[in-house]
């Protein structure tokens, strides 16, 4: 027996729109099950996971400041993505920006001002984008592939991060831990008044709105749609695929590094060997949830925020590894990918000769 995927003439529309709600739907199924074999009522489970996050203003308040950087930096790959061009090294271009925008209250801690907190922010966002440069001039001078590339260098990003912290940028009055200065005042984002929310929620939502309307209503937009839909017939039209391998890069680059230096000057508030819970990857499933399209991401980015608190909750309810949030949104992503897939394929089950023979025999 055999099982071929062939092409159906014409995706359905419907279900290109409801294929994230039967993943969901899918991924709560598999959940409940999941519990039920270690031990959990299921349905208590998935109160504790996922209703319980938002039932208080204060898990609201953590809500928002988790899927801030999940949409900032999911909105920069949905447009690589729909490009066609894969940058899977978002998590070490969003350390790069947080090591580049801290470089300023580590090095000039005295200098406070409005001036420092945009020159932070200026930065992470340079950093992540010389970052997703490297990958993207290997792809067009090298034809070298970028999924591997903005990979690796995550490891190296990271590596790089521990380095430094544990080394050179170690704070002296810092008892020995791996860990810059405390962050303060102008190095900081500001909050809004009386709630833990910072202006890192506001800038991921303008990113967001940036690029919808980029995709919607720009030459570049379009281009971007031509080149990742139909790239001769996009070469034809003199669109150009290297500059546009640069330009996702940058984008994307940038926003992930402009969502790091957030982070860090935001809940982190100093330079650790961690600063991110995996933000970079699950930005991956943030895009592909909200349809490659920035106001979809961001919808998509609460849900996965969820999933984020969620899990601190089971933890602490159950016992159950704050890493289980890690299991839920990759059963996310596999029907997210699965349901895309049956989308454009419909799978044909084919019989060989010799199990036909059984079968009659």
């Amino acid at each position: 027996m055999r099982i071929d995927l062939i092409k159906r003439p014409e995706a359905s529309k419907v279900m290109s729109y409801a294929s994230p709600l039967l993943a969901v739907g899918l991924t709560l199924i598999t959940g409940l099950i999941i519990f039920a074999a270690i031990g959990v009522p299921p349905l208590k489970g998935l109160y504790i996971y996922f209703i319980e996050p938002l039932t208080s203003e204060w898990s609201l308040e953590k809500l928002a400041i988790k899927a801030a950087p999940l949409v900032m930096i999911a909105a920069g790959l949905s447009v690589a993505y729909r490009a066609n061009v894969w940058n899977i090294g978002a998590e070490g271009q969003l350390t790069i920006g947080a090591i580049f925008g801290s470089a300023i209250p580590i090095l000039w801690g005295s200098w406070q001002s409005p001036w420092t907190t945009v020159t932070m922010l200026v930065l992470g966002a340079i950093g992540g984008g010389l970052w997703a440069l490297i990958p993207a001039l290997l792809k067009v001078k090298t034809g070298a592939n970028e999924i591997l590339t903005s990979l690796m260098l995550v490891y190296v990003a990271q590596f790089g991060l521990d380095w430094l912290v544990r080394g050179p940028w170690r704070d002296p009055h810092g008892y020995n831990f791996p860990k810059s200065v405390t962050f303060e005042d102008w190095q900081m984002l500001p909050t809004f008044s009386g709630t833990d929310v910072h202006f890192g929620v506001v800038l991921a939502l303008l990113a967001a709105v940036a690029l919808w309307v980029l995709m919607s209503f720009t030459l570049k937009g379009f281009e971007v749609r031509v080149l990742g839909t139909a790239p001769r017939a996009g070469s034809f039209a003199g669109f150009s695929t290297s500059r546009m391998v640069i330009f996702t890069f940058l984008v994307s680059g940038s926003l992930a590094g402009l969502a790091g230096i957030c982070e860090i000057m935001g809940p982190v508030s100093e330079l650790q060997p961690v600063i991110s819970p995996g933000y970079g990857f699950t930005a991956i499933i943030v895009a592909f949830l909200g349809r490659l399209n920035p106001i979809g991401v961001v919808i998509a980015g609460l849900a996965l925020g969820v999933s984020y608190l969620g899990g601190e909750e089971a933890h602490t309810a159950f016992g159950i590894s704050d890493k289980a949030a890690r299991v839920f949104q990759g059963l996310l992503l596999f029907y997210i990918l699965a349901c895309d897939t049956l989308i454009l394929y419909r799978p044909q089950i084919t019989f060989t000769k010799s199990a036909a023979k059984g079968a009659t025999s």
